[in-house]
């Protein structure tokens, strides 16, 4: 963790990862050349992830009832900074549609990350959720989510060395603005995974970002509730060509 104090915490619901393999070349492609793809086994991933947050709140501030929960879905490849002397694993997303106004600005301007407004629903009923997300933001394209996920089996941890560690246990995120790469910190608990189901009923939020999902099933994770703790973005050394 950075020895910095973090500067906010809170806690992710009823998060699904669904993950496509794509090839490396095709990712390569639709990522800032200031960040290194990172690949397992010499295949790209691409993941859609929708959740719902609560309990966000700065440091030793409470939560603002209005702004302190919302649904979120993010589209997100796996990336490693190109700084030879850290050059840590982390997330990249193409986009992370929000159902707050204000936490899309917010979040835009402070974490310079490409987030977008959306009309969003989520229900669960005998442990299956219902979601449901259509962007709505001014000038955006359109794109939309619909389906209904749960968990199935024991909550388990993932293995060192697995696809499911590689693909869950990142506690970094590399955005880039106006030509600099920046990094930003996060921390929680290993991830308490399970199997899951989903049917997907609709699902454009990769196309909207260029990518092409192959033709077959997701890899499928669930999580019930994670809790974690977030540091502001830092820019990342830049590494002479």
């Amino acid at each position: 963790m950075p020895k910095s104090p973090w500067i906010m915490a809170q806690s992710w619901h009823g998060l699904l990862f669904a993950h496509w393999p794509v090839p490396a070349d095709e990712m390569r492609a639709l990522i800032p050349p200031q960040l290194e793809l990172d690949t397992f086994d010499g295949d790209a991933w691409v993941g859609v992830v929708p959740f719902r947050m609560s309990g966000i709140r700065p440091r030793a501030c409470p939560a603002v009832p209005w702004l302190s929960a919302f649904l979120e879905l993010n589209v997100r490849t796996y990336v490693r900074s190109k700084d030879p002397e850290n050059p840590k694993p982390g997330v990249y997303f193409f986009s992370l549609d929000a159902a707050n106004p204000v936490a899309v600005a917010v979040a835009r301007s402070t974490f310079k990350l490409p987030y977008f407004n959306a009309a969003m629903r989520m229900s669960e009923t005998e442990n299956v959720i219902s979601y449901r997300s259509q962007r709505s933001h001014r000038g955006a394209g359109a794109a939309n989510f619909e389906g209904s996920y749960g968990p199935l089996g024991e909550v388990y941890r993932s293995e060192p060395g697995s696809l499911e560690h590689w693909l869950t246990e990142r506690y970094s995120l590399y955005t880039v603005s106006k030509g600099r790469a920046f990094c930003g910190e996060i921390h929680h608990g290993p991830w308490p995974l399970q199997s899951a189901f989903c049917e997907i009923k609709s699902n454009t939020m990769a196309a909207a970002a260029n990518i092409c999902l192959p033709d077959t099933a997701p890899l499928l994770h669930f999580a019930r509730c994670i809790d974690v703790v977030v540091w502001p973005i830092s820019a990342v050394k830049i590494v002479p060509l």
